[in-house]
Order: structure tokens, then C-alpha cells, then sequence
């Protein structure tokens, strides 16, 4: 089967600067990748990280360049050597999967396109600890049930205080809370730290320290009260060689699946495997995309046997997201069937 290839850079706007404890972000370029075969049309979305994705380097856009010509020259776009570029083998597989069903941007035919709604967490970005909480409460009052706060970027205490406070007013009967450290914490000092916050009946905490520290991470998975996700640590690890070796080494509570990061939903589900046979939980998360690159990966979540809440909220950052059927109410991600896409020659036609 011979496919045609093309691709469109889009550079996404937040509407506020997004603070993780590994820096601040105001705009996220992405790229639209588009195959044909025949009439048949497939858009997949690659949205590598900076200083988080393996393949967020400078030449990316050259790389999918020659990538889309070796494709127009003949070769099959999972036949490519792409290995080391897990963002673009992703939009490679979502633009293959979207191929495959001639209703526009549907990959994977679940009950999720059919308006049943994936329950997500409400994400709490870094800021100062008043307004966290008041990101929080918002959330809270727009029907979240799981509040996802973003730590380790202001001092400790501090972020004790806040979640003291939010604890006061929402039990863990009426609220669950989830913690991401994106790796934040000292190597000599996690322990205490999740033992502190193990006061506050947390959930889980994700990669409360720096990845590739797999002694510390073991010993911390098995002495934390706090359950541990890993996140990063998955991350420009080959899951086919050493990803079994890794799960069964550190022996965490849950693994946190980003699709972008980790090289596709083939890929991503072997994680899954190995985590499963080791009774250890899972849930997907995007990770920036826009709605193109989300809703991939709310269907393919979609498509699995999993009732946590996801990480799929991240939609509304933009001012310039792709607009789309996906809409967020009450805790849950949507898809709205009667509301159409925005067509991407919009944006080929912005950027000429």
C-alpha cells in the first residue's frame, strides 16, 4: 500500500504561562501529519516536550520532512527508523488508525464517540499556593472528583499548608487527591517529604523524584505510604527490552502512560502488559497536544478495560487549540458528536 505524506507546524499559545517544577512554558509547537492513501485521509499529531520528550531537538521539523519524502518514495511509515523519535511514531500510528475509518478523526470505534464520557482529574497548574487552591476549589465546584495538584516549585511547608487547607475543607471520602512531583524531590529527602504528606490521605504521587535513580525509586516504592506512579521513568526506556526488567525491578503502585512520550499506543500497551502482570495499576495522560492529539488518545483509552480517572483535561490550555468535538463537563472528557472539526487547511492557509 503506498501513502502520500505531508505535514503542518502549528505553534499553540497558552492562555496562561504553564509551571511545572521543571520550568514555565508559553507556547508548545506541534506538527500535523497527514497520509493519504487514495481518497482515504489520516491526521496523526507529533508534540514532542522540551527537556522532558527524547526526540524534542533541534532539526525535529527536518527529520519529518525527510521522514514524509521517504514515505512518498514508497516506504511504509512504521518501517521507518524511528525509534528514536517516539512523538513521530505516534502521528504516524494515529494518522494510520484514522486511515482505517472514513468518518473524520475517529480511530477507535467505542462507546466514547457515542457521548459515554471518560472521568479525568481536574489539573491544578503551579502558581502561588492561594492561587492553586483557588484553581482547586474551581474545580471542585465544577464537578471534579479527583484534583491533580502540580508540586515541588514552591517551598514544601508551603504546599503542606495548601493542601492542609484544601483537606479541611474536602475529605478524602468526597475528594481524592493526586500528586505530580515531575521528579522534584532531593534524593535525601522524598522519603520524609512523602511521609509528611501522607497526612493528607493522598492517592498517588507521580515520579516524586528524578528518573534513572532505580535503587532510590525501589526503595521509595516500597516504603512510601504515598503510592508511587512512575512517569518520567518511562521515558527513552525500550519497553520491548528493558521495560519487564524495570517494572518488576522498581515494583511501583502505578505507571502513568503518555502515548506521545513512550512511542504510540503498541508500545504504550506493552507498558500496560507488564504492569498488569505485576497487579500494578495504570492511566493514560496527555501530554500538551492539542484537541488533535488528545482525542487519539482519549479513544484509544477508551478502547481499554480501565474505570480510574484519566489525565486527559489538558484541552482548554490554549487559546489556539484545534477547535473540536471534545468538551469537559463535570469531571468527565466528552465527545460531542454533532460538533464538527476545524479543518487543518485553516491553518496550512495562516501559515503561507
Amino acid at each position: 500500500m503506498k501513502f502520500s505524506a505531508t505535514f503542518i507546524k502549528h505553534e499553540l499559545q497558552f492562555l496562561k504561562p504553564a509551571r511545572t517544577s521543571r520550568g514555565e512554558m508559553q507556547t508548545h509547537v506541534v506538527y500535523y501529519i497527514t497520509l493519504r492513501n487514495g481518497n482515504a485521509i489520516g491526521v496523526g499529531e507529533a508534540a514532542p516536550l522540551k527537556s522532558l520528550s527524547i526526540d524534542a531537538i533541534d532539526g525535529l521539523e527536518e527529520k519529518i520532512k525527510q521522514f514524509c519524502l521517504q514515505i512518498n518514495k514508497g516506504i511504509h511509515p512504521l518501517d521507518l527508523d524511528i525509534e528514536k523519535f517516539p512523538s513521530i511514531r505516534f502521528a504516524f500510528e494515529c494518522a494510520l488508525k484514522d486511515l482505517e475509518n472514513p468518518t473524520e478523526h475517529i480511530l477507535f470505534d467505542t462507546d466514547f464517540i457515542r457521548g459515554k464520557g471518560i472521568p479525568i482529574n481536574g489539573l491544578v497548574w503551579m502558581d502561588s499556593s492561594d492561587e492553586m487552591l483557588k484553581q482547586a476549589f474551581k474545580k471542585v465546584e465544577e464537578g471534579f472528583e479527583c484534583i491533580k495538584f502540580k508540586v515541588g516549585a514552591l517551598d514544601f511547608d508551603e504546599e503542606c499548608r495548601m493542601l492542609e487547607t484544601f483537606r479541611k475543607k474536602y475529605s478524602h471520602s468526597k475528594i481524592e487527591i493526586r500528586l505530580d512531583a515531575n521528579g522534584a524531590f532531593a534524593a535525601d529527602e522524598a522519603l520524609r517529604q512523602l511521609k509528611e504528606l501522607g497526612r493528607f490521605n493522598i492517592h498517588s504521587i507521580e515520579q516524586p523524584i528524578k528518573a534513572k535513580q532505580i535503587e532510590l525509586m525501589q526503595e521509595v516504592c516500597a516504603t512510601s505510604k504515598i503510592p508511587i506512579a512512575l512517569d518520567e521513568e518511562l521515558i527513552g526506556v525500550d519497553v520491548m527490552t528493558e521495560g519487564k526488567k524495570l517494572v518488576q525491578f522498581i515494583k511501583p503502585q502505578y505507571l502513568i502512560l503518555k502515548p506521545t512520550l513512550l512511542g504510540g499506543f503498541a508500545l504504550s500497551e506493552q507498558w500496560i502488559k507488564y504492569a498488569e502482570e505485576q497487579n500494578i495499576g495504570w492511566w493514560a495522560t496527555s501530554a500538551l497536544e492539542s484537541n488533535i492529539g488528545l482525542n487519539a488518545i482519549a479513544q484509544w483509552t477508551s478502547s481499554l478495560q480501565t474505570i480510574l480517572p484519566q489525565g486527559l483535561g489538558t484541552g482548554s490550555l490554549y487559546k489556539n487549540n484545534i477547535q473540536s468535538p471534545l468538551k469537559v463537563k463535570a469531571g468527565f472528557i466528552i465527545y460531542k458528536n454533532f460538533l464538527k472539526w476545524q479543518s487543518l487547511n485553516e491553518l496550512e492557509d495562516k501559515n503561507q
